[in-house]
């Protein structure tokens, strides 16, 4: 018994130190404990609260998720291969996970199971977590042929609300008017790169309207943080974190 101990004291040691090498870290305390953000890289986290592990956008090139905890909830904010990936799907999920996802993802995922679509506008329950789906979609940034890179009503964005905290995740998208007129948004992701999501300028448009506590670009590419950080000087009440994304 001793001996199993040690061995299981071991591991969970060699766990700890593998996932702090490689993955950094943010943790903001709730009315209902700590929640832990975990930046894996691009638009991929993952979220520990209350002895849940929550994923967003799990794509294996992104980072190991042979070793990343298994998932309770796992939300995917549209079928790009860069967000949606079924092998770190398969990796992370278990019997009882949730996968909460568009309709445009499910069309993609026939062998998924356990999942729930949401559409823009939503709101549910879900494992005691109430989630918000955002529109997420292009307003400016299109493709050679006039497209959109991100068409209105196929990818959401989501607000996760974690004790009293509420978390903004919103996907893929430009500063549209549903993100601008936002309430009460403790923590926001918001990505910043070109030409697929927003300009530091759109970014910055962004967080003046809807004023988030603290504010993290994700999915930024070799867009230059700085220049974000610089727009939103003056706004005291809006923290910008950049982290390795």
């Amino acid at each position: 018994m001793k001996q199993l101990i040690i061995l299981i004291c071991a591991i969970s040691l060699n766990y700890q130190s593998i996932m702090s090498q490689e993955i950094q870290q943010d943790k903001f305390s709730t009315e209902k404990g700590e929640l832990i953000i975990n930046f894996v890289k691009h638009a991929s986290l993952f979220f520990e609260y209350d002895g849940k592990i929550i994923h967003l956008d799990p794509v294996s090139r992104m980072g190991n998720y042979e070793i990343y905890p298994k998932a309770d909830l796992i939300f995917i904010t549209h079928h790009h291969g860069d967000h949606l990936d079924l092998n770190a799907i398969e990796l992370i999920k278990i019997e009882n996970t949730k996968i909460i996802l568009t309709e445009k993802c499910k069309e993609l995922s026939e062998n998924l199971s356990e999942f729930i679509i949401m559409k823009n506008g939503d709101v549910l329950t879900i494992n005691g977590f109430e989630i918000e789906a955002i529109p997420a979609y292009n307003i400016e940034h299109k493709r050679p042929n006039g497209d959109p890179f991100h068409v209105k009503g196929e990818g959401n964005g989501y607000i996760i609300t974690f004790g009293d905290k509420r978390i903004y995740i919103a996907g893929d998208t430009e500063n549209t008017d549903e993100m601008k007129s936002l309430k009460n948004i403790d923590i926001a992701f918001l990505p910043m790169n070109l030409p697929y999501t927003m300009t530091p300028e759109m970014v910055a448009d962004a967080a003046k309207a809807f004023r988030p506590k603290v504010l993290y670009p994700y999915h930024y590419g070799e867009t230059n943080t700085s220049i974000l950080v610089d727009l939103l000087k003056n706004e005291k009440d809006i923290e910008v974190r950049i982290r390795k994304m």
